[in-house]
Formats: C-alpha cells, structure tokens, sequence
C-alpha cells in the first residue's frame, strides 16, 4: 500500500493482518514500512481475533507491505440441517446484528424483505434466497457507487460493487429477523476480468448458533476467502481509516492457495455444502 503524506503528519487505522481465530490460523507474517521514525503498534480484539495497525505517519511518501501465510479450517454443514434460531434464543453479542446500521437500514426494508422471503421455510435456504435474490437483481460493476452509497441506494438502482451486494443481503437478513454482518477479506477466485485482485466484501448469516458465509456478490471462491475484520457494515472495517491530507495509489494485492496433501491443505473449490470458519463469538 503507497500513500504520500501532504501535511506534516496524518494518523492511519488499518485492517489488513488477517484475523487469528480458531478456524483461521497465522501460520507466520512479516509488515514493514518504510518511514524509520513511523510510530505503530498492532490492537487485537480477543473476541473477534481481528486486529488493526495504528500508524501515526510523517509527510512524505508512506509504503506499508504485509505478507502472511494463513491455515483455513473450515466447518462444513448439510445446508437442509442448518437452522434458523429463534429471537429469543441469540447470545447477547448476536443480537448487536439484528439492528440496523449506517449502511444496512433494514428498518426500511421490512415490508419488501417480508413480501418477497417472508414465505419461505426457515433455514439456511432462505438466507442462501436472499444472497441469489441480490446476486441476480443486482449489476456488479466497479466504480458504480460512492462511499455513501447504502443499501436501499443499491436496491433502487440495481448496480454496485462487493460491499454494496454485502450492504444490501445484510439488511434483507436483518430485516426478516437473520442476524446478519459484514466481513472484510480478499477475493481470490474472482474473474481477472474485474481487474487486479482486491479486498473484497461478503456476509455471514447466524444460524444453528454458527456464522456461515455467503458472497452475495459472486465473484470469489467462498472456501479461499480470507478473513481480515468483521462488523455491522463497512463502516466498521474499512481497510485503511485516514486522518490527515493523504494521497493513495490502489492497493497491491495477491493471494496465492498452496495444496499440500501430507498438511490436508485443499485448494479452494465451489461446494454445495454450507461453510463457516467461525462460531458464536468468532
């Protein structure tokens, strides 16, 4: 990542080291910068295992590179098994994803999100019929929206990028009562046709008391994507948060999947299984 800082000094906050969870393991990682008298220092959240660069940075040009290689577990379900659990029923720290949020108003969509889903069985079925409706009803195209852009924006105008389809599922979960949050990670798989690789956004629906992934989107391979933050919606983890007068340059991306079969380590493929590298507090 390249920055030029224009003022005497500008303060970052990034979420790009990948998350250490229980089914997401830091097998080793490198970061550098390149300013020598840069002060930084990595924050973890225990719950979540996500964690977060502070960097207070000087004027002058600013290169932050981070490397890691990463161990992917995942939990793999029989979708007709996975439940839906009762209001009554969710963990404190779920129900923080039933509300809405800046860029998710399911207080908004719950009169459309009850006629079109609200028949449906209950169940990871009909979480996955809103990730196909918002796949299907929605044109991926890069630079079609702004950083205001929210879902009811993307449902009235049919087009967007990755974390406008994750905007837009979220607050058609939360809005038929799916606890439902953001995920930010890379999009490997995804067609080079869209251009360079690049974070990506996706959702996790809470069911059977587990978060399972989906990407309304469609662009990445669900099993290679790699958790870095997760929240109620982009708002909460963006990749670089920028305090001062900054220019940038598009990030540099590249992820590679490595099989190895005396480690069991798979590359990525598309499944029909419901999957999930996380748990309750996770």
């Amino acid at each position: 990542m390249d920055y030029t800082v224009l003022d005497q000094s500008a303060d970052f906050f990034f979420y790009f080291h990948a998350a250490h969870t229980a089914h997401q393991q830091v097998v080793a990682e490198h970061l550098e910068i390149n300013q020598p008298d840069t002060q930084w220092r990595v924050e973890s959240s225990p719950q979540r295992g996500q964690r977060g660069l502070r960097l207070h940075a000087s004027q002058g040009p600013l290169h932050v590179s981070y490397t890691a290689t990463i161990e992917i577990q995942h939990h793999m379900a029989n979708p007709a098994l996975v439940s839906e659990v009762s209001v009554f029923d969710l963990p404190l720290e779920v129900l923080h994803y039933m509300y809405p949020s800046r860029y998710c108003q399911s207080d908004r969509l719950a009169n459309f999100a009850n006629a079109m889903f609200g028949h449906l069985p209950m169940g990871y079925m009909r979480a996955q019929a809103i990730c196909d409706w918002v796949h299907h009803h929605v044109e991926f195209r890069s630079n079609s929206s702004i950083g205001t852009t929210a879902a009811v924006d993307t449902l009235v105008e049919r087009v967007g990028v990755c974390r406008d389809f994750a905007h837009l599922m979220i607050a058609l979960c939360r809005a038929s009562n799916l606890p439902a949050r953001f995920v930010s990670g890379t999009d490997y798989g995804a067609d080079p046709a869209l251009g360079p690789p690049d974070f990506h956004a996706y959702v996790e629906v809470y069911l059977s008391h587990r978060w399972y992934l989906f990407d309304p989107s469609g662009t990445a391979t669900p099993m290679g994507l790699m958790r870095l933050a997760t929240g109620r919606d982009a708002a909460d983890v963006a990749f670089a948060t920028i305090f001062g007068r900054v220019t940038s340059v598009q990030p540099h991306i590249q992820v590679t999947a490595h099989q190895d079969a005396a480690n069991s380590w798979v590359l990525p493929t598309y499944t029909a299984m419901a999957l999930s590298t996380s748990t309750t507090d996770s």
